[in-house]
């Protein structure tokens, strides 16, 4: 079996974390060899955040290079047209539509684009887009984006809805366990 590369990408406080360590769990009890890498940059000033997952029968190093990502993740729209670069011409990505400013747009120092999801379908032309942050809202919590999207991402990949709910009932808060498999169904529902 090839091995499996998913880039994600987002910004600070998004739950980037938490997501690829939802993807390695559901890959490791399925049984594969799982290697992940994470780079939390600004995070905390809402800066960039990058983690690769990689799966597969064995797997030697975290790291995705350029051309490499079978799927880019991204949770913020300009994320996933500032690391594009890393998803392969033919792979996927899936992009949560609701845009988080950047300081610079914030201030008027920089203009955020509107084109963006031309320029990136222009690049990989597999794109699935959704509203993650309303789909979360409507699980109940703003705060299960992450989730979403890996519902939406787990439609491309090899493991049972059973196998991501129980990696959600051993990594979620019990209190916030009903919201994120909410969350996890609208995401994987999600037609777009």
């Amino acid at each position: 079996m090839a091995t499996t590369s998913i880039f994600i990408t987002g910004v600070g406080g998004q739950g980037i974390i938490l997501a690829s360590e939802l993807l390695s769990e559901v890959a490791l009890s399925g049984g594969y060899d799982v290697k992940k890498s994470e780079v939390h940059g600004m995070a905390q000033r809402g800066g960039s955040v990058v983690s690769a997952v990689r799966f597969g029968e064995k797997v030697y190093s975290p790291v995705i290079s350029e051309g490499e990502a079978d799927v880019l993740l991204a949770f913020e729209p300009l994320e996933a047209l500032r690391t594009l670069h890393f998803a392969k011409p033919e792979g996927k990505v899936i992009v949560n539509t609701r845009p988080i400013m950047p300081a610079t747009v914030a201030s008027g120092a920089a203009v955020y684009p509107q084109d963006l999801f031309d320029r990136i379908k222009k690049e990989v032309p597999d794109v699935v887009m959704l509203d993650g942050y309303a789909l979360a809202k409507q699980a109940g919590s703003t705060r299960t984006v992450n989730v979403v999207l890996l519902g939406a991402l787990s439609n491309f990949l090899p493991f049972s809805e059973d196998d991501w709910m129980r990696a959600i009932e051993r990594r979620v808060p019990p209190k916030y366990l009903e919201q994120n498999k909410t969350a996890f169904k609208l995401g994987r529902n999600h037609q777009g």
